[in-house]
């Protein structure tokens, strides 16, 4: 099934590009979210006389992402402390919510589904570098220092 797609989406295209994707993924996803619209040539005749409306928005939000990439990279090392065992292992683990949940105690602005951890949570003490996907093409780098209490 042909779209076109009516923002950037990772993994798939960029603003205006006529991809093609299967056909539940269109109809449950991207349709219905204003991610995409069918690949018809009236739809494409109104994406044409949008399309400068689209790019200032995205150009806006890529903007507004840009600034709060800085305010999280200007945050330096945010500290986390946890429960931990003798050997400097925690009881449980460090997960995107606790994470997310540091940064805006500190004063920063992240959700939870920003936060990436492709090793998986966090399960010993000591600093780690993590990195918080804002935007298309907009990541933060951030160190949190995990700190055992007994």
């Amino acid at each position: 099934m042909e779209v076109i797609l009516l923002e950037n989406i990772e993994n798939l295209g960029s603003l205006g590009d006529k991809v093609s994707v299967k056909a539940g993924f269109a109809r449950n996803f991207l349709v219905p979210h204003g991610k995409a619209q069918m690949a018809t040539v009236n739809n494409l005749a109104q994406f044409e006389e949008r399309r400068a409306d689209l790019e200032a928005a995205a150009a806006k939000a890529k903007a507004e992402n840009e600034t709060r990439k800085a305010k999280i990279e200007a945050l330096g090392i945010v500290v986390i402390t946890s429960k931990v065992g003798s050997e400097g292992k925690l009881f449980g683990s460090i997960g995107t919510n606790d994470i997310a949940d540091a940064i805006v105690a500190v004063g920063g602005a992240v959700e939870k589904r920003e936060v990436r951890l492709p090793e998986g949570t966090i399960r010993t003490t000591g600093e780690h570098v993590i990195d918080i996907h804002l935007y298309t093409d907009v990541d933060a780098v951030i160190t949190i220092s995990v700190v055992g209490e007994e």
